[in-house]
């Protein structure tokens, strides 16, 4: 087991090239494309305390869940926030780094050589 991971979409430009930047660097991570295989509850929380975020600099906000759901309403709980991430992944950003215990977001790419 890889003590690398990457969430990723591979028709996203961004996480292709975080992943080939990974590759340069002789990291071969365990690959997550989170829009088939959501994070789970505890996973969201766990890559959330990783990044220092909370759930909204998580997300996606121009994404149509975001509206629909109305989360930008203040009102909504963090795990509120954490379930929309569950059960519609399209809001989380992406790429997500995990490495050696520190995650990043690779936005830009060149964000993940930070935590290698």
């Amino acid at each position: 087991m890889s003590s690398t991971r990457i969430y990723l979409n591979p028709n996203c430009s961004k996480c292709r090239l975080s992943m080939q930047l990974l590759e340069d660097n002789d990291i071969k991570p365990d690959v997550t494309e989170y829009l088939n295989e959501p994070p789970s509850v505890a996973e969201l929380n766990e890559i959330l305390n990783l990044l220092s975020m909370e759930p909204r600099e998580l997300m996606r906000q121009h994404e149509i869940p975001y509206n629909e759901l109305n989360l930008a309403d203040e009102t909504l709980s963090r795990d509120a926030l954490i379930q929309a991430m569950v059960d519609n992944p399209i809001l989380i950003e992406r790429p997500i780094v995990i490495h050696n215990g520190k995650a990043t977001i690779g936005r830009p790419p060149e964000k993940i050589l930070d935590i290698l």
